[in-house]
């Protein structure tokens, strides 16, 4: 796992929106045997963090994915994240919520914007284990998020530019940027083991 150093004065602390900064703290908390104060050739004190790259946030939605197939639901799961934190997480619920909206994408979204009581998403992040399907792409672009970064790309019904482009789509009044393939054999792992377990009949399949 690849990262890289930040350091934060305590002005930029400072400038940070609350929830940007709660969602720093939360971070800094998990990281805190990683941190450190380090003083400057200058005299400026600044607090030294570890900032994590995509597959870190991608091994975090494979998590959430976890969490769906022991639930019976098909394994995607969607971490959103600002300024290097975690600030929403989900899973699948269509089954358990009887939904068919209930994606992890879609639930990810709806956290996000309580999280930072705002619709617009412009900052965030969305890493989820598959390719969204055209319903969360348009959320996405709706929703303004900065990037979305997947796993398992999806060519026949995936919309971040396999099946369709909808989140680059000339006509729409945002385009979300795509990163794709981040652990895609990680993701593409898990999707096909819940299938493969579904096959061999309900004897075999995960608990509901």
């Amino acid at each position: 796992m690849n990262v890289k150093i930040l350091n934060l004065s305590r002005c930029a602390v400072a400038s940070l929106c609350p929830a940007r900064f709660r969602a720093l703290i939360f971070d800094i908390r998990v990281l805190k045997a990683r941190q450190r104060r380090v003083n400057l050739s200058n005299g400026i004190q600044v607090l030294q963090v570890i900032v994590f790259d995509d597959e870190h946030f991608m091994r975090r939605a494979l998590l959430q994915a976890e969490y769906a197939a022991e639930s019976g639901e098909v394994p995607v799961g969607a971490v959103a994240v600002l300024d290097g934190a975690v600030i929403a997480s989900a899973h699948n619920q269509v089954e358990s919520l009887k939904d068919a909206t209930a994606h992890a994408e879609i639930l990810v979204i709806t956290q996000a914007a309580a999280a930072l009581k705002d619709w617009r998403l412009v900052d965030v992040d969305l890493f989820v284990t598959k390719e969204p399907c055209a319903m969360c792409a348009g959320a996405m672009v709706n929703s303004r998020i900065k990037r979305v970064v997947f796993g398992l790309s999806d060519p026949r019904s995936g919309c971040a530019g396999s099946a369709l482009d909808v989140t680059g789509f000339a006509g729409m009044l945002h385009k979300v940027e795509v990163t794709r393939g981040v652990l895609e054999d990680e993701c593409a792992a898990i999707i096909r083991r819940f299938f493969e377990t579904r096959r061999l009949g309900p004897q075999n399949s995960n608990p509901p």
